[in-house]
């Protein structure tokens, strides 16, 4: 029995437009690192400041030092306020009705991301999610490691009050969200093909199940035919 189902936002929840890598390999571009798609592409799912400070280190021309890692950052937000602004993220279709089915069953429902508190409260107050709509928000500023450490979707488990990590189901729309519900141990780790990663990337990471989207979430936990 699943008692709560943990989902990352940017690409699993809510569409963003890809905006998010966007600023992200701007902001490293402009603090002199010279990043390639295939190397944002590893970073996704990550912590954005970790990421920034991976992607320099790999493909700057020396290792970052703590003050462009922070420049970088502050840049990066800025770069991605500015484009939500221009085009605000807005909820993958059938997901509101989706989660809303979820918890009328007694499930509950929390949200994990790599977006610092500030960014996810920003996104989250554009799309009125809220405690009626969630039961959990963590983000990778409150815990001591980013995915795929599992430790945000134990702090989820906390904030709903769920104990079993074999009552838990993890998901989200990338190799770091499979992996970080892997290491948690969680009781089903699926992969959802409405973000970055293909089928092929998805698959090949150990998993329980590959949906297209979490909007049907319900349906695999058999809640809607």
């Amino acid at each position: 029995m699943i008692e709560l189902v943990v989902l990352d936002i940017g690409g699993t929840t809510v569409d963003e437009h890809g905006d998010v890598y966007v600023a992200l390999e701007a902001a490293v571009a402009a603090a002199g690192g010279a990043p390639e798609a295939e190397d944002v592409q590893r970073w996704k799912g990550a912590g954005k400041r970790e990421a920034i400070a991976g992607l320099l280190s790999e493909t700057g021309s020396e290792p970052p030092g703590e003050d462009t890692v922070e420049q970088a950052f502050a840049d990066f937000r800025a770069r991605l306020a500015s484009a939500y602004a221009a085009r605000p993220p807005e909820p993958l279709p059938g997901v509101p009705e989706a989660l809303a089915t979820l918890r009328r069953q007694g499930v509950k429902v929390a949200l994990t991301t790599g977006f610092d508190r500030v960014v996810a409260e920003a996104v989250l107050s554009n799309l009125d999610w809220d405690e009626r709509v969630l039961d959990a928000v963590v983000c990778v500023d409150d815990v001591t490691a980013g995915r795929p450490a599992p430790y945000m979707i134990f702090r989820a488990m906390e904030q709903a009050g769920v104990r079993d990590v074999g009552a838990v189901l993890a998901a989200g729309d990338t190799v770091r969200d499979m992996e970080a519900g892997t290491n948690a141990g969680a009781a089903m780790v699926v992969g959802v093909l409405s973000g970055g990663h293909s089928a092929t990337d998805l698959g090949a990471t150990p998993h329980t199940h590959l949906v297209p989207s979490v909007a049907d979430l319900p349906v695999l936990l058999r809640y809607e035919r």
